[in-house]
């Protein structure tokens, strides 16, 4: 009675959680590009690197974004509107982006999910500002 109980309560907490997240896109390229045709993003972004089927889906491994960025330093307020203290030195950043994109046999998008990253030059993630910029 207690395994059945406890197997319940999993399934429910299971559950549960899929049913609070499912529909909604957790970063802004599964927003953009999830339902898209990867044509359109490949030929955006150029060609993957690498694919492997799974059942009727297929996994594309795509790279690319690559650029030296140079990121200024960081300085304290000073005294009349002056630069104070240094806060960060300046450095360069090589910036690149990885994704899986699983595409159905349609060859539409399904999910995209992020292998690489790290900040970018305006935000916490290059591969967002990469792949899916905010349209002005």
């Amino acid at each position: 009675m207690n395994i059945r109980m406890m197997m319940t309560a999993g399934l429910v907490l299971a559950l549960g959680g899929c049913a609070t997240t499912a529909g909604t896109p957790r970063d802004p390229i599964e927003a953009r590009w999830n339902g898209q045709q990867a044509g359109v993003f490949f030929a955006k972004f150029g060609p993957p690197v690498a694919d492997v089927g799974d059942g009727d889906n297929t996994i594309y491994t795509w790279r690319g974004g690559y650029k030296t960025a140079r990121i200024p330093a960081k300085y304290a307020e000073g005294e009349g509107g002056k630069k104070g203290k240094q806060m960060t030195a300046a450095r360069t950043a090589y910036l690149r982006c990885e994704v899986k994109l699983t595409v159905d046999s349609g060859y539409v998008i399904r999910h995209v999910q992020t292998v690489a990253d790290r900040p970018g030059i305006s935000g916490p993630s290059y591969c967002a500002e990469f792949l899916a910029p905010e349209e002005n």
